[in-house]
C-alpha cells in the first residue's frame, strides 16, 4: 500500500472521529438529565442487552507494521462483531453502572482475520454520557482498553456509539463504533 493511500485513510479515519466527537458534545449537552425530566429513569436491577456493532480501528505499532509487510492491508481496518451488555444498578439520578463483553472481527475487507474480545466495566449518565475500562485480548496480546461514548434511545432500541484506546506493548488501536442493541430476551 502506497504512502498516498495510507494518508487518504488517516485523513478518512480523522473525519469521522471528528463527526463522532461533534455529535457526542452536541447530544451530551442536549440531552443532559432529559431522561430525569421526562421521568423515564432506567429501571433498577440487573438487565440485559445485545446488539451488533461495527466500525473502523487505526492500528499502530508493530501490529501497523505486520498488517503491511505480511498481508499488504493498510492501518485502517473495518470491524464488525456482537455486544452483550448488563445493567447491575442504578441510583436516584439515573447513574447506570453497566458491564459489556464485546467480540470484534476485523480486516475482512482486507484480507485479513483479526478477531478480540474485550471486556468493560464503566457507568453511564442518565443523559447517555458513558464511559469503561477492561482488558482486551487479540491476536496481538493482551491489553488495556478505555472507552467513552453516548448511546440515544428510541423506543425499545438503544443506539451506542463508541471511540475506544486499546493498548499493549505491540502498540496501540483507536476505534469508532456503532451499532444498536434491545432488551435481551
Amino acid at each position: 500500500m502506497c504512502s498516498q493511500e495510507i494518508f487518504e485513510q488517516r485523513i478518512l479515519f480523522l473525519r469521522i472521529v471528528f463527526l463522532f466527537l461533534v455529535l457526542f458534545f452536541s447530544g451530551t449537552f442536549a440531552r443532559q438529565d432529559s431522561l430525569q425530566v421526562a421521568g423515564k429513569l432506567p429501571e433498577a436491577g440487573y438487565r440485559s442487552w445485545v446488539g451488533p456493532r461495527l466500525g473502523l480501528t487505526l492500528v499502530t505499532g508493530e501490529t501497523a507494521d505486520k498488517l503491511r509487510d505480511d498481508y499488504d492491508a493498510g492501518p485502517i481496518i473495518s470491524q464488525f462483531g456482537w455486544q452483550w451488555e448488563t445493567r447491575f444498578m442504578t441510583v436516584e439520578d439515573g447513574m447506570t453502572g453497566v458491564t459489556e463483553f464485546v467480540l470484534l472481527v476485523g480486516g475482512c475487507e482486507q484480507g485479513v482475520f483479526l478477531p478480540s474480545l474485550t471486556t468493560l466495566i464503566g457507568l453511564r449518565s442518565s443523559g447517555g454520557a458513558e464511559f469503561g475500562l477492561g482488558p482486551n485480548v487479540s491476536l496481538t496480546g493482551v491489553g488495556y482498553v478505555v472507552a467513552m461514548g453516548v448511546t440515544t434511545t428510541q423506543g425499545q432500541l438503544n443506539f451506542p456509539m463508541n471511540m475506544s484506546l486499546a493498548m499493549n506493548k505491540k502498540g496501540y488501536r483507536i476505534s469508532f463504533l456503532i451499532g444498536f442493541n434491545a432488551v435481551k430476551i
